[in-house]
């Protein structure tokens, strides 16, 4: 598949997706408030400052872009073949830094939840994703 903009163009695009208040990020904090869960935003002091955190579940959440970090078997995590080497890289680097993250929190006693980009599409997915946030909280 060709790009269809030039290189300044796509340069632009991509500075331009934002790291926090993304629009999966905002559906699912709204369901979650509707659902009655309460939780803290970007919390930076725990590892990878995760996008929800529910005290009170001892749970984080976060809410990662299919591309960005890499969605196994989703059609929106496929990489660029332009720049090949960078790409891979730089995803690569996502990667590990996501699975030290969930291992730094679950040493530390924290439950990580990952809702995907994709699944926010979906409510019926989302909604079953976010309701398990309570119900296997163990104190």
């Amino acid at each position: 598949m060709t790009d269809n903009l030039n290189p300044s163009q796509r340069s632009k695009a991509m500075r331009a997706v934002k790291q926090k208040d993304s629009a999966p990020e905002k559906l699912v904090r709204s369901l979650c408030h509707q659902l009655g869960l309460r939780f803290r935003l970007h919390r930076r002091d725990l590892p990878g400052c995760p996008d929800l955190v529910f005290p009170k579940y001892k749970t984080c959440v976060f809410v990662h872009g299919c591309f960005w970090h890499q969605h196994l078997d989703c059609a929106k995590s496929k990489r660029p073949q332009t720049n090949a080497e960078f790409w891979n890289q730089n995803l690569d680097r996502n990667m590990a830094r996501d699975a030290e993250v969930r291992a730094l929190l679950s040493s530390l006693g924290w439950r990580v939840l990952t809702i995907w980009e994709c699944q926010t599409k979906k409510l019926d997915i989302l909604t079953s994703l976010v309701v398990t946030i309570p119900k296997t909280f163990r104190c």
